[in-house]
């Protein structure tokens, strides 16, 4: 990996640090490139359960970096996180404007600094928002919201956030990476690989999809985790009284029919 990010692997937790702090963490190709591979990883490697996504402090990241061209830098990553299939945290541990923000956006699970500055604020710069925002952000806060928080341009803080639920919680800046890795290890120790990430990618489609094809999905689904690898192991821990040990794999578990990803289109390709 390039200095523009750091990657470290522990205890089933992959922590992705945008690291241009004397930049703020303005994104460039290069850390779009770079995540998008160790997002890639994150996807394919069992041994990655969980995955963080914060940056070197002061800032989680200030935006694009203004000396490339306009168009040059796109919040639009291959994979974005939300296809990846392991929980992925943002620890938006200070400011998250423009791209910044885009990209906590994209994570299933936001922390984010009180006192930071937030925004989407490209119209301001005559640009158009990009990195699924337009898709993101309604789902999170609702149409009002997104339309005043992308048609305004205007800041707002942690507290604001969390009071229109874009904010899964708001804390100081120091408390928003150990809050995140707090809830990764839970999620590692207690919750099984296999439905976490079937979990994952209905819970991120069903927006788009009617009542009965969830309650389908939900019951292909069920069916299918009956089957799997850690099936007994939930319960056979609760009669022990015992943390689970989960042995499932998600790359080789993963339903050949997939989980759809948009109309037609299964697993990440």
């Amino acid at each position: 990996m390039s200095s523009e990010l750091h990657v470290d692997v522990s205890s089933g937790i992959a922590v992705l640090t945008l690291n241009r702090p004397a930049q703020q963490n303005a994104f460039t190709p290069t850390m779009a490139a770079e995540l998008g591979a160790a997002l890639r990883r994150c996807d394919t490697e069992d041994a990655i359960r969980a995955v963080i996504i914060t940056g070197t402090p002061p800032a989680f990241c200030a935006g694009a970096d203004l000396s490339h061209r306009i168009g040059d830098v796109t919040g639009t990553i291959d994979p974005p996180p939300w296809r990846v299939r392991k929980p992925v945290i943002a620890a938006v541990n200070g400011h998250a404007v423009g791209i910044g923000l885009e990209l906590a956006l994209q994570c299933d699970l936001r922390y984010m600094a009180r006192d930071a500055v937030y925004g989407l604020n490209q119209v301001r710069r005559a640009v158009v928002a990009d990195g699924y925002a337009h898709w993101t952000l309604p789902r999170l806060v609702g149409m009002a919201n997104a339309a005043d928080i992308m048609l305004t341009g205007r800041t707002f803080d942690g507290d604001e956030a969390k009071a229109m639920g874009l904010a899964n919680t708001c804390l100081s800046a120091g408390e928003v990476l150990p809050t995140a890795l707090a809830v990764a290890h839970d999620i590692v120790s207690g919750s099984a690989p296999l439905p976490v990430a079937l979990s994952k990618r209905l819970l991120w489609e069903s927006l788009g999809m009617s009542a009965e094809a969830v309650g389908k999905l939900e019951t292909d689904l069920n069916t299918y985790v009956a089957q799997s690898v850690d099936a007994g192991e939930g319960m056979a821990a609760l009669h022990d009284r015992r943390q689970p040990k989960w042995s499932g794999s998600v790359s080789t578990e993963w339903p050949a029919w997939g989980v759809p990803i948009e109309p037609g289109r299964a697993g990440l390709d």
